[in-house]
């Protein structure tokens, strides 16, 4: 593997932590697919669900990264009524999206949340600076891309949000016990990068990220080519996660659900777990057989990334101009109108 692909890894690796993976710290691809062979290939099976999907069009352009919700019911008598909605999220994407991630919050007893943190801790409105390397990284990716980081728009002061997270000291403490380090999480995206890639017989090139930095619209073209990684979470998710599980998602998850059994041990009916979409597959089996749920419906689904080309200028300016006639033309039916007559 060349310097330049290895820089490529590190950089890709960076951006999956980033987005998909990591926690809101207070915190090679294929070449381009049809829209109907990366449907063939990144459909799951149909019960399994899908917490996060790239559309396309019919050239294979990457148009949306989406993000979905997954409902869970209880199936048994005793507990009816119960239902538990796994909302799966990136970090980074459009005020639009976590304005309709604040409004589908409002229909819950609670909503879980995760924010590695001190117990109970609320993210000040407007958000706040983080000095981790993560939200760091975040952040700067948010100024590259042309999104919003979500922090700075989900309302974590609805009467419903409850914190359900690691605090710093337990998460340093199982990264410890575990022998773990963002380093060693890094070095295992690189790694399924490169098996990525050689499963699929070519990957991203360093052209292809070279030229999104010096395209016209770079942030449109940064989006496509970050975007491309995010297809294949369950990959990702097993190179991070091991047989032994990890603690940035199988620690934290267990967390979460600690706090999700008291709730409905509470008699809490209608619950959310609000997690980076990362986290989802794994919540989805525990939900199953740790609480004897069952998936309920479709995924239902939200635009994170909106990565349609803007309107071209001159289509624009045509249909401008042939729904209001210019003054010069405006003259010149003036000057010939007499003759006509």
């Amino acid at each position: 593997m060349s310097i330049g692909n290895i820089g490529q890894r590190v950089v890709f690796g960076l951006a999956a932590l980033a987005v998909s993976f990591a926690s809101v710290f207070a915190e090679e691809a294929a070449p381009k697919p049809s829209a109907k062979q990366a449907a063939a290939k990144k459909a799951p099976p149909k019960d399994e669900p899908l917490f996060i999907r790239l559309l396309r069009d019919d050239d294979g352009t990457p148009t949306a990264l989406q993000t979905s919700t997954v409902r869970y019911a209880a199936p048994d008598a005793e507990r009816k009524g119960l239902v538990v909605d796994l909302i799966g999220v990136v970090h980074i994407g459009e005020k639009a999206y976590y304005d309709q991630l604040n409004e589908q919050f409002k229909q819950y007893d609670a909503v879980l949340y995760e924010l590695v943190a001190p117990e109970g801790t609320r993210v000040p409105k407007g958000g706040a600076k983080s000095k981790h390397p993560v939200g760091q990284l975040q952040q700067m990716m948010k100024n590259v891309l042309e999104l919003d980081f979500q922090l700075d728009h989900i309302d974590y002061h609805q009467k419903n949000f409850q914190h359900a997270d690691m605090s710093p000291d337990d998460f340093a403490k199982s990264m410890a016990d575990r022998n773990e380090s963002f380093f060693e999480l890094l070095l295992k995206m690189m790694a399924q990068g490169m098996v990525q890639q050689s499963k699929k017989g070519g990957g991203t090139s360093d052209a292809d990220l070279l030229m999104a930095l010096f395209d016209r619209n770079r942030a449109l073209a940064l989006k496509r080519v970050f975007a491309e990684q995010f297809e294949d979470l369950d990959g990702a998710m097993g190179a991070l996660s091991g047989p032994e599980g990890s603690t940035l998602v199988t620690e934290r998850n267990k967390k979460a659900l600690e706090v999700l059994k008291q709730d409905i041990d509470d008699g809490q009916k209608r619950l959310a777990i609000f997690y980076g979409a990362g986290h989802m597959p794994d919540m989805a089996e525990r939900l199953e057989s740790e609480f004897g749920l069952k998936r309920e419906g479709e995924e239902q689904w939200l635009t994170a990334w909106n990565m349609q080309p803007p309107p071209k200028k001159k289509a624009a300016k045509a249909a401008k101009a042939k729904s209001s006639p210019s003054k010069s033309s405006g003259k010149k039916r003036q000057e010939t109108g007499p003759e006509a007559e």
